[in-house]
């Protein structure tokens, strides 16, 4: 049962109001969250380049001008010490349709996670899984796992969001991996299933070196930071540095919350049954006991041994 399944997730729950989008209950972040954000920075920097390339004919370097001036190659961000590019190029795009898949995918699975790490750990997260994403894929290349190209490997310019969006898929993987999902849009599959078939495939196809393994080799660092990540969400507490001691609890952090009030009350319903069975022993012996009186009893020991 994935986070979203859970009691705590509903809208008489302290998570507050929910949506429903196809099978995911989704706590809504509003509008303008920070997956609304990145959708916009990444079409809008789309729609200029294009512009600038199509109708001013501005190039930089026989490319597009953002893009000449974002991609990420080994060349470029290491030997060149542009170092800005393994986060710049997590915002350009090859063409419509590698925008257009990797915003859907953000849309679809970005909403879960933010909801859970909340906006600015949320995009820590994105843009940390992106930068993965491009060293993983310099280390394959020098481990020479990726294929040559005419000895040009180092130049191949590297763009598009996928690294982070693998990261956020990992991410909903982990929040709620129950969750059914339609993958190609018809058949009906558990998330966690999906998602790592995905992976799957993308370390197939690097080990293969098949068509995109580069690519692949991003999406697979984004995929391996993510997975530790979304299991150490406290690693991203620097990203709310500076913000407003009064801002709202992220969902991890109101699960954690439920779950010790929880687990405060059914330790107090234990403690007082445990003095209602000792006063039984007192009164009546113990040969007054049910079997299931003695059970609290054992299960009030074993607690107490454990400290």
């Amino acid at each position: 049962m994935g986070v979203y399944d859970r009691d705590y997730t509903q809208a008489d729950s302290p998570f507050g109001p929910s949506k429903r989008v196809g099978n995911f209950l989704i706590p809504a972040p509003g509008w303008l969250s920070m997956v609304a954000i990145l959708i916009i920075i990444n079409v809008a920097v789309f729609v200029i380049d294009a512009i600038l390339i199509n109708f001013a004919k501005i190039t930089f370097h026989g490319m597009a001008p953002l893009h000449g001036i974002g991609y990420f190659s080994f060349v470029t961000a290491f030997e060149h010490f542009q170092v800005w590019r393994v986060l710049s190029y997590q915002f350009l795009h090859a063409g419509v349709s590698h925008l257009f898949w990797n915003m859907l995918g953000l849309f679809f699975f970005g909403p879960m996670v933010e909801t859970y790490l909340g906006s600015k750990r949320f995009l820590a997260y994105y843009l940390l899984c992106g930068v993965s994403g491009s060293l993983f894929y310099v280390l394959m290349m020098l481990m020479h796992i990726l294929p040559e190209y005419n000895g040009q490997s180092g130049y191949i310019p590297l763009v598009g969001a996928s690294a982070g969006l693998f990261g956020v898929m990992v991410a909903a993987a982990k929040i709620s991996p129950n969750t059914q999902v339609l993958f190609m849009f018809i058949i009906p599959i558990k998330m966690r299933v999906m998602i790592w078939m995905m992976v799957g495939v993308a370390a197939l196809t690097l080990l293969s070196q098949g068509n995109n393994a580069g690519g692949e080799a991003a999406h697979l660092g984004g995929a391996i930071l993510g997975f530790f990540l979304i299991r150490k969400p406290s690693l991203l507490n620097f990203a709310d540095m500076g913000g407003s001691r009064r801002s709202k609890p992220t969902l991890a952090q109101r699960a954690n919350q439920w779950k010790a009030n929880r687990d405060q009350k059914s330790q107090q319903e234990l403690d007082e049954e445990v003095d209602r069975i000792l006063a039984k022993v007192k009164a009546s012996g113990i040969q007054s006991l049910t079997e299931k009186e003695k059970k609290t009893l054992n299960k009030a020991t074993n607690q107490q041994r454990r400290g």
